[in-house]
């Protein structure tokens, strides 16, 4: 009815603390390991900044690596989220644990692209009846899950940051026979040949924190230079 209060979608936005050496290390060969943790720091603090201007319900920031850095409790403070540990166990087990009682949007930090009406947008899918709703990003992932409840399925035993991601998603929609609807896809930021795309307008701060780098290639026979998983729901 006209003049209720829509139902609360929560947003849960797991992040890793931006310690050099251990976040991004794909992006090792453009920006070195400091680099790429300033970057990831802009990352998590933008990822907040949209998910509370979004306004959809409470918004909680599930933290690994230095779950009580400077960055999570100084965000904390500011937009009066709540701060908690990522659970143990592959991403999957995080995500799932990251799913509250009632409708919830699961995020992670690589996609600047994610605006908050991208979020309120999928926070209507769940409030008119929709089971799921996904974000898929170009890479055959996604960067958005919801869901109305915890669906265990959709999580465990996946093969996750392959190109697969996202069609083995929609198998288990359809197996479970959940309701999804599927939003525009979006691109996230996970190698150097992402950071082009921060030159487009509205990436400024972004682009600033890339600009004021130096390349930092790595060392022959560095193995952080092979690059590693990055946190891609």
């Amino acid at each position: 009815m006209p003049g209720e209060t829509p139902e609360p979608v929560g947003v849960a936005i797991l992040a890793k603390a931006p310690l050099p050496g251990l976040v991004k290390t794909r992006l090792f060969p453009a920006l070195g390991p400091e680099g790429a943790a300033r970057l990831q720091a802009a990352l998590v603090a933008r990822t907040v900044e949209t998910a509370c201007r979004a306004g959809t319900g409470p918004v909680t920031l599930w933290t690994s690596l230095e779950p009580r850095h400077a960055l999570f409790t100084t965000l904390a403070a500011r937009f009066g989220l709540r701060l908690t540990r990522q659970d143990d166990g592959d991403l999957g087990a995080r995500m799932l644990a990251a799913i509250g009682v009632g409708p919830t949007l699961v995020i992670g930090n690589d996609c600047p692209a994610l605006t908050p009406e991208h979020l309120r947008e999928a926070a209507a899918a769940l409030r008119d009846g929709d089971d799921a709703v996904i974000i898929p990003a170009e890479d055959g992932g996604y960067v958005l899950i919801g869901l109305r409840e915890p669906q265990p399925a959709l999580f465990c035993a996946m093969r996750w940051s392959v190109p697969t991601v996202l069609a083995e998603t929609r198998r288990r929609l359809a197996r479970c026979g959940l309701k999804a609807r599927e939003l525009a896809r979006l691109w996230d930021v996970d190698v150097p040949d992402d950071l082009s795309r921060l030159s487009q307008p509205g990436f400024e701060d972004l682009l600033a924190v890339v600009n004021g780098m130096v390349p930092c290639a790595p060392k022959a026979g560095d193995p952080e230079g092979m690059g590693g998983g990055d946190l891609q729901p």
